[in-house]
């Protein structure tokens, strides 16, 4: 089976949308499109039609593209079933029960709350879309949920192989890091992965996906 194709696709002002195509079976989704020109132009350069959106929570940032690409491309829109209320355009929820398949591949859906009370991940081949759960050195806000709950989703991605390529839905890592080297100063490590991460963005650069 090919390796599915993964391209970033930046909205607003620091939102990631994922442009995701199997190219066995000819599909392509777009997992969290906050808005639909960033991407109508992905896929008008890769001469793609969307087959799906991919939803991993209700926030307007995270679906605002729902509609007008359901609309135009008359693509399947998967989300949380938990949240069917709050998922524009929603044609399937799905849970860890249920799991979902993209063409021939099994998705693993992973319940991860905290940020949003019916926030779920992606999981497909070596790649997990987290949404605002889990970002490149730091976590989501707690808007609907507790710190226990998020621990508890955390721990849940953790159980993930560390090969995982994680796809986040914001470039928030500097800012994460510079709080990270508030707590932790002298932490040589995050001294050194800091220097990578302001050397990419100072090239605009993306710092996803991470592991």
């Amino acid at each position: 089976m090919a390796a599915l194709e993964i391209e970033l696709v930046p909205c607003l002002r620091d939102n990631y949308a994922y442009l995701v195509h199997d190219p066995d079976q000819g599909l392509t989704a777009i997992v969290d499109p906050s808005e639909p020109d960033p991407v109508r132009k992905a896929l008008t350069a890769r001469g793609r039609k969307l087959t799906h959106i991919l939803n991993t929570h209700h926030h307007f940032d995270h679906t605002g593209g729902n509609i007008p690409l359901k609309e135009e491309f008359g693509a399947t829109v998967v989300g949380p079933a938990k949240d069917r209320d709050r998922i524009p355009g929603i044609d399937v929820g799905v849970d860890e029960e249920t799991n979902w398949t993209f063409g021939r591949r099994e998705v693993l859906v992973l319940e991860i709350p905290a940020h949003t009370r019916a926030h779920i991940a992606f999981v497909v081949d070596d790649a997990a879309f987290t949404g605002d759960t889990l970002f490149a050195m730091g976590c989501g806000r707690l808007f609907e949920g507790t710190p226990a709950m998020m621990w508890s989703s955390l721990s849940k991605l953790m159980r993930l192989s560390d090969s995982t390529r994680i796809f986040c839905g914001h470039e928030y890592t500097l800012n994460n890091g510079r709080f990270a080297l508030t707590l932790e100063p002298q932490n040589e490590d995050l001294l050194v992965r800091m220097r990578d991460v302001e050397a990419a963005r100072a090239r605009n650069a993306p710092t996803i996906p991470t592991t």
